[in-house]
């Protein structure tokens, strides 16, 4: 408990920051001014900095008063294209941006477990990566910072990695969950340019008019996952934007369409990149039309290590007590590109219900509204948990051996 004492005695510095990385939030991976903010939180701490060449990402080593491995943590940074309608005292200053998914909150947490770490650096027993990363939300920031050399910042690479994300619905408020395997979707990018031969509305028959077999193909492609897919192997696909047309009365020449398709398995991945090109292609050409389909795989399924999560659960019972820990029964169709880091180091991505307080988390806005709220009290319970996840899982391996906890 020692360490969250810690922590809450940071309380209203944590705050501060988190209310100014939320008042002036930025999108993507150029993040200069969140930049700065870290850097200036972190300013005296006795830590090896490093910032990215191709985005605005901080990588901080802390090294250990004692000889061991390395192990991760990582923040995402970046904000959303939202405009936030809160009514906050600390809303978003910048139009049309808000941090909507609580990345403030995330490298909020950071920085308090940096303070915490530095404040027992003699009694580490190896070294601490702090990932501050850009470009979660679409732009794969995590794969910009694994190209510029994330994973051997500190010399070797780490031996566990761990994230912290947290949820205003469908988690207990205060509680930490996680799961071993699959914790979150593989997504993938459908675009889609149906092409036909534009007309006046009044002489359909003289034209080709995209928008019906648009129509047709959004529609065949629900119908492809419900019925052609394992119910047991889950893919989730989802047309979000679809443009056709100037005025009532002009058939266009093209319609487009941007969609998601969001699955679990390698297997599921690649059978829908072939099943949702032929099906467009082949509606298409049945309409007399032209379909240009690309099919893109963006960030894998997060997978989650078995003896890692242990390790998570362990540690948030013995820092807040076995009721703050509860496992994560299903994956999220939500993707993440901590997943990136995921595949090259074992770890655990954990979640944290932070609805505001007295709030129903099954009622309350979700992440991603531009009515989302977070409750800032779990500020001090993610730097605490940051700090005790690096600190015990130094010293569970001395020797290159993580100690047995209990399976999740």
């Amino acid at each position: 408990m020692a360490t969250y004492e810690d922590a809450t005695a940071m309380r209203d510095e944590l705050v501060r920051l988190r209310r100014g990385l939320h008042t002036d939030p930025e999108v993507g991976l150029d993040l200069p001014r969140t930049q700065e903010k870290v850097l200036g939180a972190l300013d005296g701490l006795p830590l090896e900095i490093s910032t990215g060449s191709h985005l605005s990402s901080v990588t901080a080593v802390l090294r250990g008063g004692r000889p061991g491995p390395v192990v991760l943590l990582r923040a995402d940074m970046d904000a959303l294209p939202v405009t936030e309608r809160t009514g906050l005292e600390f809303s978003s200053a910048t139009p049309g941006v808000m941090h909507a998914c609580g990345h403030d909150l995330h490298t909020t947490m950071l920085v308090g477990a940096a303070h915490l770490l530095a404040a027992r650096r003699q009694d580490l027993a190896g070294d601490v990566v702090l990932m501050f990363q850009p470009g979660e939300e679409g732009c794969d920031g995590a794969g910009a910072m694994l190209a510029e050399g994330i994973l051997e910042a500190a010399g070797p690479r780490p031996v566990a990695a761990y994230a912290l994300h947290v949820f205003t619905t469908d988690f207990p408020a205060g509680v930490f969950m996680a799961r071993s395997g699959a914790t979150m979707a593989a997504t993938n990018n459908v675009d889609v340019t149906v092409i036909g031969a534009g007309g006046h509305a009044s002489a359909p028959h003289r034209a080709k008019d995209p928008v019906p077999a648009a129509c047709e193909m959004v529609t065949a492609l629900q119908t492809m996952v419900s019925r052609t897919c394992d119910p047991f192997d889950p893919v989730v696909l989802t047309i979000g934007s679809l443009h056709a047309g100037t005025r009532r009365n002009v058939i266009p020449e093209t319609v487009r369409m941007e969609g998601t398709v969001r699955t679990f398995s390698t297997r599921a991945q690649n059978r829908m990149q072939d099943a949702v090109v032929t099906l467009v292609r082949q509606i298409a050409a049945a309409h007399g039309l032209r379909a240009e389909v690309e099919f893109t795989k963006r960030y894998p399924v997060t997978v989650n290590d078995e003896r890692e999560t242990a390790f998570v659960r362990s540690t948030v019972t013995e820092t807040f007590g076995e009721h703050r820990f509860r496992p994560l029964a299903h994956p999220l169709t939500g993707a993440e590109d901590f997943s990136r880091i995921l595949a090259e180091v074992p770890g655990s991505l954990v979640m944290l219900g932070a609805a505001p307080s007295g709030a129903d988390p099954s009622t309350v806005a979700n992440n991603h509204s531009p009515y989302a709220e977070f409750d800032e009290g779990v500020l001090c319970d993610g730097a605490a948990l940051y700090a005790d996840l690096a600190t015990r899982r130094l010293a569970a391996q001395p020797a290159g051996g993580l100690t047995s906890t209990p399976a999740c």
